[in-house]
């Protein structure tokens, strides 16, 4: 699948030194530098396409855009890959309940998801793939499952022994309890009669009656949810077999650390014989009004919604990158307001003739976002610059901070 439109991304000026990038691993619970590297492999999973992008899915991929633009920025390349989860029981339970084609419901949405990152600068996936496109794939991860003997029948469902991988359980730090709880709501069956561990997780399951199917030596029928990204990272990302990891960052928001990203690296595993990422980045959750902001709730708020009310995608950004990617944050219309009149501060500064030195900006912004991706410490040295600017000093290149701005945090002005 196509994705949105290639970022202009201006370099970097080469006086300016980047530490190693350090990120919060979520498998060691540590801040962890990054190996330098001429290539890294990312993969962040993406959207379920029956409902248009909210908050949290911006802070999620304007997180994983901040990644690419600080490694992009030291001459690495960077392979990273998003899928598109276009067959689930979300997206087909809400074509039925609208009457809808559920492969209409999820072009559409998918559209519009492509329009708005594109609108708020994010640096489009190498591929773009979706679950139905690599539905081959998928079946031949699961048949590398089988011939490993992971795998066993119920009914005439298949399902992965969790605990073939002798590392369940240590990317995600749950007690049992909470794992069988969180698997419960977030789509798993632990309670499922016939199932060797209650933690067993679906890879294919046969045709439903009114359901979508595709062929497959299991019988016709779909994948479960979790062997989809480790089917579509596995390929696309090509790891080195050299490297005792399969790829370098498996990102998304920390609703998916369990059971999906658990339960997709142990499946990688057991398909590649390596470890699956060398870290497991996370951002935190968007909430409104007291509570997590999800469709579920009906509590969302639609950038696509944000920006035809007038509001500039550059705003959006920066109300975002005002908490850090890690931290849940409420929403509140007041941080839209405040960033809106930051950016057009900002603007107005980066258009005068004489403005305070600018060096020193850049390098704060380099030194803050290698460190965790500390947004706000960076944001906060770009009004330093702007109230020095306003007093009077000069010595700086407002054009060499402008391209900076985007360049880093994507801030086109």
């Amino acid at each position: 699948m196509r994705a949105w439109p290639e970022v202009y991304i201006p370099a970097l000026p080469s006086r300016f030194s980047l530490p190693q990038l350090r990120l919060f691993n979520t498998e060691s619970q540590k801040v962890e530098p990054l190996p330098r590297k001429d290539r890294y492999r990312i993969y962040v999973c993406g959207i379920t396409p029956y409902d248009a992008t909210h908050l949290g899915h911006a802070a999620t991929y304007l997180t994983f855009d901040l990644v690419q633009r600080y490694l992009r920025a030291t001459g690495a390349h960077v392979d990273f890959v998003q899928n598109i989860t276009d067959i689930d029981d979300p997206l087909l339970e809400r074509a039925a309940r609208d009457g809808v084609d559920w492969q209409s419901l999820a072009l559409s949405q998918i559209e519009l998801f492509k329009g708005d990152m594109s609108d708020l600068h994010v640096i489009p996936p190498k591929d773009y793939i979706g679950v139905v496109e690599a539905m081959p794939l998928v079946v031949q991860a699961i048949e590398k499952l089988v011939a490993a003997g992971t795998t066993y029948s119920v009914d005439s469902d298949m399902y992965f022994r969790v605990r073939s991988d002798p590392d369940f359980g240590d990317r995600s730090h749950y007690p049992l309890d909470k794992m069988v709880t969180i698997f419960a709501e977030r789509g798993g069956d632990p309670q499922r009669e016939g199932k060797e561990d209650s933690l067993d997780a679906l890879v294919w399951l046969s045709q439903r009656r009114d359901e979508p199917g595709w062929e497959s030596p299991f019988g016709e029928g779909r994948p479960g949810w979790h062997i989809e990204c480790c089917a579509i990272a596995l390929h696309y990302l090509v790891p080195d077999s050299n490297d005792e990891y399969a790829i370098d960052i498996q990102g998304g928001g920390s609703d998916l650390i369990f059971p999906h990203h658990e339960m997709s690296a142990a499946q990688s595993r057991m398909i590649s014989g390596q470890k699956f990422a060398r870290s497991y980045v996370h951002t935190g959750m968007v909430g409104l009004n007291g509570e997590k902001m999800s469709k579920s709730l009906g509590n969302l708020v639609f950038v696509s919604t944000l920006i035809k009310d007038g509001v500039e995608p550059s705003a959006i950004r920066w109300a975002l990158m005002n908490s850090h990617f890690a931290n849940d944050v409420m929403w509140e219309h007041t941080l839209i307001e405040k960033a809106s009149d930051e950016i057009s501060r900002l603007r107005l500064q980066l258009a005068r003739m004489e403005v305070a030195p600018t060096d020193v900006v850049i390098e704060k912004m380099i030194e803050s976002l290698s460190r965790n991706l500390d947004t706000p410490r960076a944001l906060d040295a770009i009004r330093d610059w702007m109230n020095a600017t306003e007093s009077g000093a000069t010595g700086g290149a407002a054009g060499e901070l402008s391209r900076a701005l985007d360049t880093l945090l994507g801030l086109a002005l």
